[in-house]
């Protein structure tokens, strides 16, 4: 069984901005070492999918260098690589105008290689999937399209398109933001709501596909053309998230599944890492996050000249980084990191290689890459100063310094 991995990895992330200010959303780091699209690719990877392509369209080049340094097979295998495709125009003249007008675009890398399954995927969400267990569900089901699936509760399933299901979880029908959301049969408190994770039998994509691709009225988007077209002539089904069976993941880990699309959701997805036993588990060794590596040295603490002790506290700290009489509490460092004497960094995120002056105080913030902040900078403390000086994002009041930023 041939499947090919397709992975939708050109959105602009405006509501994650000014971390997308320089970089598509897939790119964002996430968890100290990791970028977002890595969750996707481990779990492609893990699964023993092995012909990739991404998908990329806006602010693609730090995706691009990311994926050189940290993401590629051997040549020795045709079909083992992970490839980043560019919005080419193959079709006309337009951009992607939705997630099915992506694929169209791109038709040719489906029809060349002869595949018997396309898995089309996001890029940016977080969470463990063993996605030949899906595949499995869909090829006993003899399925045409198979939709990876969250169980939520009904009152947060008014928020979300919910899939609609029989007993034997074959799609009967689409709601979108409903009062009254249909629930899963035989568990009256719970919805499904699609994750927008789809596996496809070939042939019916591609005529889909082409079908779509003629209808003028069509937004040429999965989820709201294709799929809610399709489900009373051909075979849609719905996967159960939730019974996914990774090795060891246990209790409040199973479902886990997180859209980090607001700069709220990203910080806090962020800050649940710190705890003592944190709901997604970066350490399973079983199923493994794979990133970019650059052979940087161990982190270090230690005590700085005046005699201060460096220290972290229910934190991350990744490799390289140096916190030089100074204080990390309840935080996420990245790599290369320097923290100096006196400073104090809580609840917040910093990315690779910001330096942290001697005495700052900083607080409820995420700070970007490549950032210098000078000795005895406040952040976190005056919310009105803040907002003069930096990004304040409005829901959450969490500061946010781009990538680069230059202090007066």
């Amino acid at each position: 069984m041939e499947v090919l991995g397709m992975i939708m990895a050109g959105g602009e992330g405006s509501r994650l901005y000014p971390l997308t200010k320089e970089r598509a959303k897939p790119a964002v780091p996430f968890g100290g070492k990791y970028r977002l699209i890595d969750f996707v690719l481990s779990n492609f990877v893990n699964s023993k999918i092995f012909s990739i392509y991404i998908l990329t369209q806006f602010k693609s080049q730090s995706l691009t260098e990311h994926l050189q340094e940290g993401w590629r097979f051997s040549a020795l295998l045709r079909d083992h690589f992970i490839l980043p495709v560019p919005a080419q125009k193959r079709t006309g003249g337009e951009w992607y105008q939705g997630t099915a007008d992506a694929i169209f675009q791109n038709i040719n890398l489906i029809e060349d290689r002869g595949y018997d399954l396309v898995a089309i995927f996001g890029a940016d969400h977080i969470y463990r999937m063993d996605i030949r267990q899906m595949i499995d569900f869909h090829m006993n089901n003899n399925a045409d399209v198979t939709i990876a699936s969250i169980p939520v509760p009904i009152a947060e399933a008014k928020s979300f398109g919910v899939l609609e299901v029989d007993a034997e979880n074959r799609i009967t029908g689409f709601q979108e933001k409903p009062d009254n959301p249909k629930s899963i049969p035989g568990r009256p408190n719970e919805a499904f709501v699609s994750m927008g994770n789809y596996v496809f039998s070939s042939d019916f994509l591609i005529r889909s596909l082409y079908q779509d691709s003629e209808d003028p009225d069509s937004t040429h988007d999965f989820g709201k053309d294709i799929l809610p077209k399709a489900y009373r002539d051909s075979r849609l089904f719905a996967y159960d998230f939730r019974s996914n069976k990774i090795p060891e993941v246990t209790g409040a880990e199973i479902g886990y599944w997180r859209d980090v699309g607001t700069i709220r959701a990203f910080w806090e997805a962020n800050m649940e890492l710190r705890n003592i036993k944190p709901t997604f588990n970066l350490y399973n060794r079983n199923w493994p996050l794979t990133t970019t590596s650059f052979g940087r040295p161990p982190a270090k603490f230690v005590f700085n000249e005046d005699g201060r002790r460096g220290q972290a506290v229910n934190s991350l700290v990744s490799e390289g980084s140096v916190i030089s009489g100074g204080i990390v509490q309840d935080s996420v460092i990245g790599p290369e990191v320097f923290i100096d004497s006196g400073a104090a960094v809580i609840n917040s995120l910093v990315m690779d290689r910001v330096y942290v002056g001697k005495n700052c105080k900083i607080n409820m913030a995420i700070i970007d890459k490549d950032v210098v902040i000078p000795d005895g900078t406040t952040i976190g403390y005056d919310l009105e100063d803040d907002k003069r000086r930096f990004f304040v994002d409005k829901e959450s009041n969490i500061i946010v310094i781009q990538k680069g930023f230059k202090f007066p």
